[in-house]
C-alpha cells in the first residue's frame, strides 16, 4: 500500500473534495455546499467524521408580537376615548389598528398610537364643516348655523328641564310656553303661535285640521316642488285633502279665487314660490285682495323671515302678512329667522289653538333641544345668518386679502377676487349679495372637503373659491390651516 491511510477526523475530506475550512470554505477556495445562512448562523456539533451544521432558531412570527387587545385598551388615551365615545368605537379603532400589524403595514408596537389617530372626533357620525360655498343658508350643510347663544341653550337643555313643569307650583304647564311666547313678542301682530318639526309639518298640520276630506284652493302657479323631489300638491293631497286648481302657471286673479270658494273649502292657501322666480307676463293677487273670501287664509312665506328686511324687500314676512289678512302664516325657523329645523305657525288666536290640539300635533311636536335652540334665537344676539345676510363687502375684501397674502408667502396659489353670494335655503331667489373670495387652484377642492378641517367650496372658471361672507372672521384661521394642510393633499 503506497497511499496513506485514513487521517484524522479533523482532516476528513469535505463534501467538495478538500477539508472544510472554519469559514465554511473548502481548502481549495470554493465554496462548501454546507456553507448555507443557517450553518453560519448556528453552532456545528462536532463527532464523527463530520461537523453537522445545526439551523438558527426561526424568527418569531410578527403576528405574535401584535399586542392583546385589553393590553392597548389599558393606555390612558384610549382609556379615556372610552368615557368619551364609549367602548364599541374604541375597540373597533383598536381591531383596524391590530390588522394593520397582522398584515405587516403597520409596526406592532405602535398599534395603540395607531388605534389613537383612528379614532372618531365625536362619539356622533355628523362632522362640522366650513360653508365658503358662498350660499348663506346652504341645505346640504344643515341650512342655519346656530348661535353661540342658541348652541348654550340646546346644552343646558341637554339634562331634566322645565319643559312641561310649573317650578313654583309644582304643577303640568304648557309646553314650550316661554318659547311661544318669544315669537309671539317678535310677531305681535299674530294673537297666537304654534311650533311642529318642520316648516312641510305646519303645513300638513294645517291641511289635516283644516281641510281633510274637503277642497283647498290654490294657484297654479304655487304649485311647486320643495327640495329632493317633495312636492307640494303630493304632500298636500298625503292628507285627505283635494285640491282645487285655479289660475294658471303664470297669471292668477283674485277673482279666479273667489270663483273656486264653496261650502266645501277648507281654506285657500298662498304660497311664496321662494325657491324660482317667473318673470314676464305674470300675476299673482296679494294677501289683502284675498282676506275678505269668507273662509281661512293660509299664507306660506317659505323662508322664516318674521319682518321686513331692507336687503330683501320681495322676500315676504310673517307680520306684514299677518296685517294683510292672513288667517295663518307657515314658515321655516332653520332659514332667515337663523334658528333650529322647526315649522312656525302663527296667527288667529282660535284657529292656532285647535291646530295645537288636533291629534296630529302630537306626532309633530318638536323637542326641548329645538325649543331652547328657537328661543334662544328669538330673543338673543344677532344670529350667524344675520350677520353673514349684512356683513359689508369691504370687510369681506380685506379679509380675502390677508389670507391670500398670508397662504402667498407659503408658496400657494392664492388670490383674493371678487364674489356673489346668495341667501339659498328656498328664500330670496335671484338675490345676489356682493362678496369676496379666496381663489385656489381647482384641486384644492377636494383636498379641502376631505381634510381634517372640512371646507366646501365652489368651482368656477377653473379654480377653487372660497366664499368667505357665509365664514365668521374667527373662522379665517382655521380656514388658512385648512388650505395650507391641503397643500399636500390630494391633486
Amino acid at each position: 500500500m503506497t497511499g496513506p491511510g485514513p487521517g484524522p477526523a479533523s482532516d476528513a475530506p469535505s463534501l467538495t473534495g478538500g477539508p472544510a475550512a472554519a469559514d465554511g470554505r473548502s481548502a481549495s477556495g470554493g465554496p462548501s455546499t454546507v456553507a448555507g445562512p443557517s450553518a453560519l448562523a448556528g453552532p456545528t456539533v462536532t463527532g464523527g467524521d463530520a461537523r453537522t451544521p445545526v439551523p438558527a432558531p426561526p424568527a418569531p412570527d410578527a403576528r405574535r408580537r401584535v399586542p392583546r387587545t385589553d393590553a392597548v385598551l389599558r393606555d390612558p388615551r384610549l382609556a379615556a376615548a372610552v368615557g368619551r365615545l364609549g367602548p364599541g368605537p374604541v375597540k373597533a379603532a383598536v381591531r383596524q389598528a391590530q390588522e394593520r400589524a397582522r398584515h405587516g403595514v403597520l409596526d406592532p408596537e405602535r398599534v395603540a398610537d395607531e388605534a389613537v389617530a383612528l379614532l372618531p372626533r365625536t362619539a356622533g357620525g355628523l362632522r362640522p364643516v366650513i360653508n365658503a360655498t358662498g350660499v348663506l343658508l346652504h341645505t346640504n350643510l344643515g341650512r342655519a348655523p346656530l348661535s353661540a347663544a342658541a348652541r348654550q341653550a340646546v346644552q343646558d337643555a341637554a339634562g331634566p328641564t322645565d319643559v312641561e313643569l310649573d317650578l313654583p307650583t309644582g304643577a303640568r304647564a304648557r309646553r314650550g310656553r316661554s318659547a311661544l311666547d318669544a315669537l309671539r313678542a317678535r310677531v305681535p301682530s299674530a294673537a297666537a303661535a304654534h311650533v311642529v318639526n318642520n316648516g312641510a309639518a305646519a303645513l300638513v298640520l294645517a291641511a289635516t285640521a283644516l281641510a281633510g276630506g274637503r277642497e283647498i284652493v290654490i294657484s297654479r302657479g304655487e304649485m311647486v316642488e320643495i327640495g329632493d323631489g317633495f312636492r307640494l300638491p303630493d304632500l298636500l293631497v298625503s292628507t285627505g285633502a283635494r285640491l282645487r286648481e285655479v289660475g294658471t302657471t303664470n297669471r292668477t286673479s283674485a277673482a279666479d279665487y273667489a270663483d273656486a270658494v264653496g261650502p266645501d273649502t277648507g281654506f285657500v292657501l298662498k304660497v311664496h314660490p321662494s325657491n324660482f322666480r317667473v318673470t314676464g307676463f305674470t300675476r299673482a293677487p296679494a294677501t289683502a285682495e284675498l282676506a275678505s273670501l269668507g273662509v281661512p287664509l293660509v299664507v306660506d312665506i317659505g323662508s322664516g323671515l318674521l319682518a321686513p328686511h331692507p336687503l330683501l324687500p320681495d322676500e315676504p314676512d310673517a307680520a306684514t302678512e299677518l296685517r294683510a289678512g292672513a288667517s295663518l302664516v307657515t314658515a321655516s325657523g332653520d332659514k332667515l329667522l337663523g334658528g333650529p329645523q322647526c315649522g312656525l305657525l302663527l296667527g288667529d288666536g282660535d284657529l292656532v289653538r285647535a291646530l295645537a290640539r288636533h291629534p296630529l300635533a302630537r306626532a309633530l311636536r318638536v323637542d326641548k333641544l329645538t325649543l331652547a335652540a328657537l328661543e334662544a334665537t328669538l330673543t338673543g344676539p344677532a344670529t350667524p345668518t344675520a350677520e353673514a345676510l349684512t356683513a359689508d363687502p369691504r370687510d369681506l375684501t380685506r379679509r380675502a386679502e390677508r389670507l391670500a397674502a398670508a397662504l402667498s408667502t407659503a408658496g400657494i396659489d392664492a388670490r383674493s377676487v371678487p364674489s356673489a353670494a346668495t341667501v339659498g335655503g328656498g328664500g330670496a331667489p335671484g338675490v345676489t349679495l356682493p362678496s369676496a373670495a379666496l381663489s385656489l387652484p381647482e384641486p384644492y377642492a377636494v383636498a379641502l372637503r376631505t381634510g381634517e378641517v372640512p371646507v366646501v367650496g365652489r368651482l368656477e372658471a377653473g379654480r377653487c373659491l372660497l366664499d368667505l361672507r357665509a365664514v365668521p372672521a374667527e373662522d379665517d384661521e382655521r380656514l388658512a390651516g385648512a388650505v395650507r394642510a391641503a397643500e399636500g393633499g390630494p391633486r
